[in-house]
This record gives structure tokens, C-alpha cells and sequence, in this order.
């Protein structure tokens, strides 16, 4: 059995989803320490002028170790009306955003306060789009004591796996002998990202790449199940 992890992202990229259609269980990385001007609050999506960040704006001053899952959105801001804004102005002449724009619509109506919540959120519907049905686990409900490499064993043990997929970039930390002793096979994703038509492209060339899932969504809508048939 093969299982990945990652931690709650806001609206990520295509990478992300091919991961979890590879893996047989997916486990959001929840009890780990926030990571400021990363992805778990922000992800792009397409303009005319190029990419535009959408950041959620969260509370860091005086949280400097909190865990993802304790981390609160601050609503001082209304970050919401600016996101839902921004995708109906980029993408309300995208083939299927009229299909989706509901969910959104009713997503940035409500009022969020946790962000892992939120993510968890938009990352189980566009799941569900693109027709993935990986089971979902949080890890702050299984439970760990380690952390790094040993935390990604005790998960491994914990689920049974025999397998542990990881991203690309985890060749740069991952400690490899540790899953060798204990008999746990590591491999890395292998990703080659998809080109489709996006709106604003000129030609092939203008192709824009590691957006936000979402840009997929509304330029293919059930058509980019084809992505992910046969990985999950």
C-alpha cells in the first residue's frame, strides 16, 4: 500500500492531485509548524498580465510555532470578496467556470477562520472534479511523536504501508537510509505537467504552468479527469 502526505495547501497546483491519484492514501500534514510565504495560504491563477498571487491573509504575530491546524485566518481583511472578485473577472469567459463558479461563490460567502478548514475545503471538491477518490486522512487524528523522516515512517507504520511517495523536491531533505531499515520503499513522484488551452494565450508558447488547480478546472472542467485516469 502506498501512502503520501503533504500539508493543507490553498488551491494548489496540478501536482499536487497527481500525487494523491498515485497514492492509495493521502494524510494532510496538519501537525506540523506554519511555514510563512509558502503555499499553504496562497496560489496563483491566470491574467491577462501574466500570474496573480490570492493570499489568505493569516494571523502571525506572536504564533511564530504554531501548527498548521492552529493557524487563524484574519478577517480583518476581506480577502474573500477579493478572490472570489479576481477569479470571476479572469475566468468568467473560461469554458466551464459558469459550472463551478457556485461552489466558489458559496465558498467565499462564508466566513472562514481556520485555514487548514478552508483548504481542506476547495482540496476535497476539486478532488472530486477531477475524479479522485484517494481516502483522506488528517494527521493530528492518526497522531505522531516524530518529526522530519521519522515522522513520515511512524505514518508509514501507523497505515500499514509498504510504500512512501514522495514529491521531487524531497530528495533535498529526505533522510533515504532511514526507510531502507525500516523496510519501507521510498519513491518520488514523477511528474510531467500537463499544457491545455488557458484563456489569454497567444499561441502554445504562452502557456502558463504550476497555477493554481483551479485554472485547470475552468478551462477543461470533467475533462481533466484524463490527467489523473488510472492513478488513483
Amino acid at each position: 500500500m502506498t501512502f503520501s502526505a503533504h500539508q493543507p495547501q490553498y488551491l494548489p497546483w496540478i501536482g499536487y492531485f497527481d500525487k494523491i491519484a498515485k497514492s492509495d492514501q493521502f494524510v494532510f500534514l496538519d501537525h506540523v509548524q506554519y511555514k510563512k510565504r509558502e503555499f499553504q495560504n496562497r496560489n496563483k491563477i491566470r491574467t491577462p498580465r501574466g500570474a496573480l498571487w490570492l493570499t489568505v491573509p493569516v494571523i502571525t504575530k506572536g504564533r511564530y510555532m504554531q501548527l498548521l491546524k492552529e493557524v487563524q485566518i484574519d478577517n480583518s481583511v476581506d480577502w474573500p470578496k477579493d478572490h472570489w472578485a479576481s477569479l470571476k473577472t479572469n475566468y468568467t469567459k473560461a469554458p466551464f467556470f459558469k459550472t463551478y463558479a457556485p461552489f466558489f461563490q458559496e465558498t467565499y460567502g462564508r466566513k472562514w477562520e481556520s485555514l487548514s478548514e478552508l483548504n481542506i475545503h476547495l482540496i476535497r471538491f476539486l478532488l472530486k472534479c477531477f475524479g479522485i477518490a484517494t481516502p483522506l486522512l488528517m494527521e493530528s487524528h492518526i497522531g505522531t511523536e516524530t518529526l522530519s523522516t521519522d515522522r513520515l515512517i511512524e505514518l508509514a507504520k501507523k497505515l500499514n504501508a509498504t510504500t512512501y511517495l514522495s514529491g521531487s523536491g524531497g530528495k533535498e531533505y529526505l533522510e533515504e537510509g532511514k526507510f531502507e531499515k525500516a523496510n519501507i520503499r521510498l519513491m518520488y513522484q514523477t511528474f510531467h505537467h500537463p499544457t491545455y488551452p488557458q484563456l489569454f494565450m497567444k499561441s502554445p508558447t504562452d502557456f502558463l504552468p504550476h497555477l493554481s488547480a483551479a485554472d485547470l478546472l475552468f478551462n477543461k472542467g470533467g475533462e481533466a479527469k484524463e490527467f489523473f485516469i488510472g492513478r488513483s
